[in-house]
């Protein structure tokens, strides 16, 4: 629908609609997630910063946590440096640290950072390694077959999980109406390097600043039954449900688990909203379907 053939009415009613989540979420810290198919293709990608820049108009704190593999993954393959993985994560010697650092720290980071400025802005980006924001530790992999009588401890570089996050920078940023813009980078105590996954480290951002809302965007429609019905509204003690009967399981589960621990951690809700959708976000935010599955320590509304 093109602006001139929109109709003033629609839009008079869903500024009306989202009037009492303005005045809800005002003030409020929302971390997003972003990542996948919102990250790579054009629209999306506009409609994300417009979003980002929207929110921070009407009083909310927006801080946005990226991802990167895909462009990580073409840069090695540029460079002829192969891509090894063990269950599902990037084996990262010190000359791929390099890269991650060089793809997430500058071409991916400033890229969304110029975005949201050219949407009218104030978009800064980080690294967790500016100002101490994410201390890590190396991620310890565990593999054990049948057959085997120990537990195999595999090594596979540098990568890592959070151990603490630092809120100073990032509050004194939103405190001044910028929106940080976070490459998942941490470093430890010896000032080593590790590339983190970017859900694990929005869920700790969104504990350490005890966020209204911390939303992560994938390429699916949300958490799904077994009839395809997206699952929403949904309770800590209904997840942890989900996850015992094997409901949730595979490549969802470990992006549920982040979700469901942010949660249990102080975070208000966490929402799993479809980042194929444009203004995904706002969507979830500002009206009353929202485009995924919710996850709060609050029961649902009885109907």
């Amino acid at each position: 629908m093109s602006e001139q053939s929109r109709d003033p009415r629609l839009v008079v009613e869903v500024l009306s609609e989202a009037l009492p989540y303005i005045q809800r979420f005002s003030g409020k810290t929302v971390v997003v997630k972003y990542g996948g198919n919102a990250m790579t293709e054009d629209t999306l990608v506009d409609s994300f910063a417009r979003d980002m820049v929207l929110m921070k108009e009407v009083g909310i704190n927006p801080v946005v946590v990226h991802g990167g593999g895909p462009q990580i993954g073409e840069l090695l393959d540029k460079l002829k440096i192969e891509s090894r993985f063990v269950g599902g994560m990037r084996v990262t010697d010190a000359a791929t640290m390099d890269v991650v650092e060089m793809v997430l720290g500058g071409l991916v980071n400033k890229g969304i950072v110029n975005l949201i400025n050219q949407c009218g802005g104030k978009a800064i980006g980080l690294t967790g390694k500016d100002g101490g924001q994410i201390r890590a530790r190396q991620l310890k992999v565990e593999h054990r077959t049948p057959e085997m009588t120990a537990t195999e401890i595999i090594d596979i570089g540098h990568v890592g999980e959070v151990e603490h996050i630092s809120t100073d920078l990032i509050e004194m940023l939103t405190a001044r109406d910028f929106i940080p813009v976070i490459a998942p980078i941490g470093v430890d105590g010896e000032g080593r390097s590790y590339n983190i996954n970017a859900d694990l480290v929005a869920g700790k951002v969104a504990e350490a600043l005890q966020a209204e809302k911390l939303m992560l965007l994938t390429n699916v429609a949300g958490l799904m039954n077994a009839d395809g019905e997206v699952l929403t509204g949904l309770t800590t003690q209904q997840v942890d449900a989900l996850i015992a009967d094997g409901t949730i399981h595979g490549g969802m589960l470990p992006k549920i688990r982040c979700a469901l621990e942010a949660v249990k951690g102080g975070v208000v809700s966490s929402h799993i909203i479809d980042g194929r959708v444009p203004h995904a976000t706002l969507l979830e935010i500002f009206t009353n379907a929202g485009v995924g599955t919710l996850i709060s320590n609050l029961a649902p509304p009885e109907t």
